[in-house]
């Protein structure tokens, strides 16, 4: 996956958002985010987990007939993206410091 051009959240290629870009707090255009993870500077779904947003792209991907195997590929990036990335590296430490 290029990272760089699609939303860092759940995958979707920021060009095929069709109500984007997200916005920032300052109005101005997020160029991490599709519109329907982010809004306004945050989350639109803050407790999600990455498997609340792989559920999610399941759904959305059988509804357009992607086949399984596209789906899982697909899905199994999704801890690679920034947001969670960021978030498995800040829980495994959290682990090893208690």
């Amino acid at each position: 996956m290029n990272n760089k051009k699609i939303c860092q959240s759940c995958g979707m290629p920021l060009k095929k958002d069709k109500n984007g870009p997200a916005k920032e707090k300052d109005g101005s255009p997020s160029e991490k985010y599709c519109s329907n993870c982010y809004k306004n500077g945050e989350f639109t779904c803050p407790k999600c987990t990455v498997e609340d947003i792989k559920n999610k792209n399941k759904e959305e991907m059988k509804k357009r007939h992607f086949p399984n195997f596209m789906v899982n590929m697909y899905n199994k990036k999704l801890p690679e993206l920034e947001r969670w990335h960021n978030n498995t590296k800040k829980d495994s430490q959290e682990i090893i410091e208690q």
